[in-house]
């Protein structure tokens, strides 16, 4: 502290970053060991840093490498009357099971996917899309016959 009282006021020094655990009073045993060992290094002048500690053998390391892999099945599946759901499956354990989806977030979400997906579930919204508007078309014509009798029977 008697370091800082000897430089001008407008001096700033940095500070290392701290730990958000607050340090303890008094370094334990191996913290001054470390210590110790980094200051007689750069004293020394020695630009690599050695440690103490002897070298773990441990199994050579080879070219290829395990990859870990998680496996997710997400299922979506749809009704003629155009009602969509998801189910979701983790390592055979169903994780989601029936939730309700909207045709539109599948079509969406099949947008965002690789393009053989993506086409595949667009062919059969498309065809989703055109059975709709064919009953609607066939709705739309029964509510004109229908309006057509209700007129002829007031008059």
């Amino acid at each position: 502290m008697d370091e800082q009282q000897d430089l001008p006021a407008d001096h700033v020094t940095e500070q290392p970053a701290q730990p958000t655990e607050e340090p303890s009073a008094t370094p334990s045993p191996a913290e001054q060991e470390s210590e110790r060992n980094q200051t007689a290094n750069t004293e020394s002048g020695g630009g690599t840093e050695q440690s103490s500690a002897p070298k773990k053998k441990g199994r050579k390391q080879t070219g290829a490498r395990k990859t870990r892999s998680v496996e997710l099945t997400l299922t979506v599946s749809g009704t003629a009357d155009g009602e969509w759901q998801a189910d979701l499956t983790h390592a055979g354990k169903k994780i989601v099971q029936g939730l309700p989806l909207t045709a539109s977030s599948v079509s969406k979400a099949a947008g965002e996917l690789h393009t053989d997906i993506s086409e595949a579930i667009e062919s059969v919204l498309a065809e989703a899309r055109q059975q709709h508007e064919a009953r609607l078309a066939e709705l739309e014509a029964e509510l004109q016959r229908v309006r057509k009798t209700l007129e002829e029977l007031e008059s």
